[in-house]
């Protein structure tokens, strides 16, 4: 049995696409492939830069970290995915280190010019990961994120983990961040609300297959699929005088 099967999107310069369906749909696995973390048994998956389209699946080690530098990753914990013996400098400009993009007054420049990018004060710096809260956390791993000037981020569940209120405050500085660096995002989710209102389009997943793509505000208020209509009845309506009218359509196979 294959986690993925038959999927194939685009993904267009400067859009937010996101990718959402229930727990061991796929969703997670679709970003392990597109960094090749995960080796695809079949299929390509093609990256286009100023230097024409490459496969991404034929890419030997040195093409492939140049590659990474391009697409880059946001975990969902922002509590397991910093190392807690390093400082906030230390991680974020370990991968400039690694890339030898950077070194002394201009690699401290950088970072500090990240930090305040995701709205962190630059004494942040010396700090370690335990005296700040899960938002700051994913605040750092988001600058972590950009120090390479990636084309394309990943980001998967990447505000699962926070309080809604904090969540609301990532998204947005996901959006400036995307909207001043023209940044393309796989937004991956199970919560089909917070993928309406981060991402242009959406693919809705099920059992390793995209059921449905298009455009997301169309195919949260009038999907096609009935695993569709089955996830976006299970949000809960906050309007009280909606509650009776709430129908939960149910999916079967």
């Amino acid at each position: 049995m294959n986690a993925v099967n038959d999927v194939s999107f685009d993904l267009y310069p400067g859009e937010n696409l996101g990718i959402v369906g229930e727990s061991g749909s796929g969703k997670t696995t679709i970003g392990r492939l597109l960094l090749r973390v995960e080796e695809p048994t079949s299929g390509t998956i093609t990256f286009r830069d100023d230097d024409g389209p490459h496969d991404v699946t034929a890419m030997r080690a040195n093409q492939l970290a140049n590659y990474r530098r391009a697409v880059r990753l946001i975990f969902q914990d922002p509590f397991a995915s910093l190392n807690p013996r390093m400082t906030v400098k230390q991680i974020i400009s370990d991968p400039l280190i690694v890339a030898k993009l950077a070194k002394g007054a201009a690699l401290e420049a950088r970072v500090k010019a990240l930090l305040e990018m995701v709205g962190l004060e630059a004494s942040a710096m010396e700090r370690y990961p335990h005296a700040f809260s899960g938002g700051q956390r994913q605040r750092i791993g988001i600058a972590r994120a950009l120090a390479l000037d990636p084309k394309v981020i990943i980001a998967d569940e990447a505000t699962s983990a926070l309080d809604v209120s904090v969540r609301a405050q990532i998204l947005d500085l996901l959006l400036e961040v995307k909207n001043r660096l023209g940044l393309s995002f796989i937004f991956i989710s199970h919560d089909i609300s917070v993928v309406r209102y981060f991402c242009d389009r959406v693919a809705v997943m099920h059992k390793g297959r995209i059921v449905e793509i298009g455009d997301a505000n169309t195919i949260c208020s009038a999907p096609n699929e009935p695993y569709t209509k089955s996830l976006i009845s299970a949000v809960p309506n906050p309007d009280p005088r909606n509650k009776r009218m709430l129908h939960r359509t149910r999916f079967t196979t």
